[in-house]
């Protein structure tokens, strides 16, 4: 139990500062990722164009919305007319995992500004996320790294959905090219750079058997919220234990 508390406590650095070098740290720290979520803004960016969105439409989709998954499952829903609810709801369950990602930053942006907090949250994706989360775990004081590495993943998101609009009519099934499974192949080499100790173990076992047992027998994708949930329960027992 003191071993537990005393690496929560070593990962939670003195202040935090927020500046202009934290942005363009994050910035160029995450453009190699960035251009692997943009080989997956073009498969958006297909699918957009085969249900019926104009290049503008769906640009404006993914600068505002800013979520890879969720987009893509409301593409999924998308006729006409629009079924409002089951997009609306569809996305709500997808993104609750956003929840639990902006917990896990409280130990540092707790001590920023709202401004600085909130506008860096709007650019969070699951990958910036997790350089961040390592980036400060490090022992890093750059508050700002994940608006700067959100800011290089939105401007490669909406290039990259504006490409696939655009050559849609080319890459017909954007999987007979692969690119699928870029968002994949990114978040196993995000996986790996996050793990840190046979101790986790336990945690990521916990969240991939729930998640798998709830993709089973629950619709939709209440398995992406139940894998996480379980994944923390565990962590935060390991911390008490």
């Amino acid at each position: 139990m003191r071993r537990n508390h005393e690496e929560h406590a070593a990962v939670q650095p003195e202040t935090i500062s927020f500046s202009r070098e934290g942005i363009r740290a994050g910035f160029l720290q995450c453009m190699p990722v960035a251009a692997g979520v943009g080989g997956y803004g073009v498969v958006f960016g297909v699918l957009a164009g085969q249900a019926g969105l104009s290049v503008g439409e769906a640009a404006l989709m993914s600068g505002t919305v800013l979520a890879g998954s969720a987009q893509l499952i409301v593409m999924e829903l998308w006729r006409e007319p629009v079924p409002i609810a089951a997009v609306i709801a569809t996305t709500l369950v997808v993104n609750l995992r956003y929840l639990l990602m902006g917990a896990a930053l409280r130990p540092w942006f707790e001590q920023l500004s709202p401004r600085q907090t909130y506008a860096s949250l709007f650019f969070t994706a699951d990958e910036n996320w997790a350089l961040t989360i390592g980036e400060l775990r490090s022992g890093s004081r750059r508050g700002a790294f994940l608006l700067g590495s959100g800011l290089a993943i939105w401007a490669f998101w909406v290039l990259a959905t504006v490409v696939g609009v655009t050559v849609g009519d080319v890459i017909e099934e954007p999987a007979q090219v692969g690119l699928d499974f870029v968002l994949t192949a990114v978040f196993l080499i995000l996986a790996v750079d996050l793990w840190d100790e046979a101790s986790r173990l336990r945690t990521w076992v916990s969240a991939a058997v729930v998640a798998v047992l709830a993709a089973g027998y629950l619709p939709g994708y209440w398995y992406l919220v139940c894998g996480g949930v379980a994944g923390s329960l565990v962590e935060v027992w390991q911390y008490d234990g």
